[in-house]
């Protein structure tokens, strides 16, 4: 009897949502998920294939902008599995080790991703404010130290968040809102108490995205110093035009966070389905907006790919 209480008192999956209310349209709705998916992981591939084999783009910009594809790729597929298995075959079960695993990779690529486009921040300000220091300053073996700093900022942060949900019991409905697991959803599953993992998220916001966030936008107060101090208006068009790519997928990146944010924590009678659309645009539009406004803003990029399919 002991043993049947407390198998009670653990649930051994949680349950994925995909839009409430329209199961039995599953299938239709999985159509523009299946595009996205699709754009994303076609547009982001082209983009480092292109890099990749045309060595006149080995440089710092270019460099940054393949670490972005390949976050973008990996966001992309952490979410793949679960989103088209709930809208394919129903599949709502998920264990919670899986879901553990699951989070961990969703947070460290978007935590991945805002440090990438801290760097690239950085790389348009000596580009524009200090160019003539700009080869000495972003060298190879210097970028490629940025991208591991990165990577370990990433692991070392969020590797916590899964080991802290792995030490609590859950004998709540097990019901997610989403079709993946997010840390500060799973974490309100637990009955025991997990205001560790309040504090920590908490930190975590404010220590990365947060922090990156406002040194982006110092970055960019500088770059409209410099550009502004510079008498030729053709100069200021073509260094702020270099710019508007990385603005555009700031904006696109960090707007719907900082929605998503605002409503869970402050605005406690919000519909789930304002939460459900905000939760897929923050994960799902990045990855499949980012190579496209990449491809059209910047010139090399969009010349090789229209090479590639003229051929």
């Amino acid at each position: 009897m002991p043993a049947v209480n407390d198998t009670k008192l653990k649930p051994t999956v949680f349950l994925l949502t995909g839009i409430p209310g329209l199961e039995d349209v599953h299938v239709w709705i999985s159509i523009p998920f299946c595009f996205m998916y699709v754009i994303s992981i076609l547009g982001n591939s082209l983009i480092l294939l292109i890099i990749k084999t045309d060595p006149t783009l080995h440089e710092p910009m270019y460099i940054f902008l393949s670490m972005l594809a390949v976050t973008d790729l990996g966001l992309s597929l952490s979410t793949l599995p679960t989103t088209l298995g709930i809208y394919w075959f129903h599949s709502r079960e998920i264990s919670h080790d899986a879901c553990f695993a699951q989070l961990f990779f969703i947070h460290l690529f978007t935590l991945i991703e805002s440090s990438v486009l801290l760097s690239m921040a950085f790389d348009r300000f000596v580009a524009i404010c200090i160019p003539l220091r700009y080869a000495s300053i972003l060298t190879p073996p210097r970028i490629a130290k940025m991208g591991l700093v990165c990577l370990l900022r990433g692991v070392t942060l969020i590797l916590a968040l899964p080991i802290f949900l792995k030490q609590h019991q859950y004998c709540k409905d097990s019901i997610l809102s989403h079709s993946f697991c997010l840390h500060q959803e799973v974490m309100t599953m637990a009955c025991s108490d997990f205001r560790i993992n309040i504090f920590y998220g908490f930190f975590l916001i404010v220590s990365s995205q947060g922090l990156d966030l406002l040194l982006i936008l110092l970055s960019y107060v500088m770059i409209l110093k410099s550009v502004l101090s510079t008498a030729c208006r053709g100069k200021r068009f073509k260094a702020l035009n270099t710019c508007v790519s990385h603005v555009c997928v700031v904006l696109l990146f960090y707007t719907p966070d900082i929605a998503s944010g605002v409503i869970y924590r402050f605005v406690k009678n919000s519909s789930p389905i304002l939460s459900i659309i905000l939760g897929n645009i923050y994960l799902l539009i990045p990855p499949m907006i980012n190579p496209i406004v990449y491809s059209v803003k910047t010139q090399a990029i969009r010349v090789r790919i229209i090479r590639v399919f003229v051929k």
